[in-house]
């Protein structure tokens, strides 16, 4: 396999592993008020949440930054917490639209935290200076990201269209389903 196959694929892994499911839990909650007459907006969030984690595995690859793990642990499942609360206070709100520019800030520093989450793992697995593996692992980890919000837009619109779920209620279950996965996480990683 050549590298660029052997970053990508861990990548891909990356996100698509369900033993350690925050990364899907963050996207499906992050994809929960969106249909596909917004896929614009949903894969523009998606690529900036990816630009914050490569940034964090690149500030953590050259040691420019240097987070507890502790802390990084407990904060993924708090911003999953923030996202789905932020969808549950919104939904079906017409002023969320207005805080776009928001949330592509705070998708990008949520993508920073899950990024410092991995850095160290990265860190094990990439022996040289290159930041061309990096790359790779950052298609790796986009590429499955379009995966797992084909997925969820898929199964809105089934729910919406075909079972008659109206769309708040979607971002409401969906938003609540993930808080409900989401809280253990934190308590489980408790730094304090």
């Amino acid at each position: 396999m050549s590298d660029f196959w052997l970053y990508f694929t861990l990548g891909l892994e990356h996100v698509l592993d369900w033993t350690a499911y925050d990364h899907i839990l963050f996207l499906v909650v992050l994809c929960a008020a969106y249909s596909f007459s917004s896929w614009r907006k949903l894969l523009l969030l998606v690529t900036f949440f990816t630009l914050g984690h490569t940034a964090s595995l690149l500030l953590a690859h050259y040691e420019i930054v240097n987070v507890s793990s502790a802390y990084i642990e407990f904060l993924i499942p708090i911003t999953i917490l923030i996202t789905a609360l932020f969808n549950l206070f919104t939904a079906g709100k017409e002023h969320r639209h207005q805080k776009v520019v928001l949330l592509y800030i705070i998708t990008i520093f949520f993508g920073l935290i899950h990024g410092f989450g991995f850095a160290r793992y990265y860190g094990m697995m990439k022996q040289e200076d290159s930041v061309l593996p990096l790359l790779e692992f950052a298609l790796g980890v986009e590429a499955s990201q379009v995966i797992v919000v084909g997925i969820v837009l898929i199964l809105a619109f089934i729910s919406q269209m075909l079972f008659r779920f109206n769309k708040r209620d979607w971002i409401l279950v969906i938003s609540s389903i993930v808080i409900g996965m989401t809280i253990p996480m934190a308590i489980e990683n408790w730094p304090f």
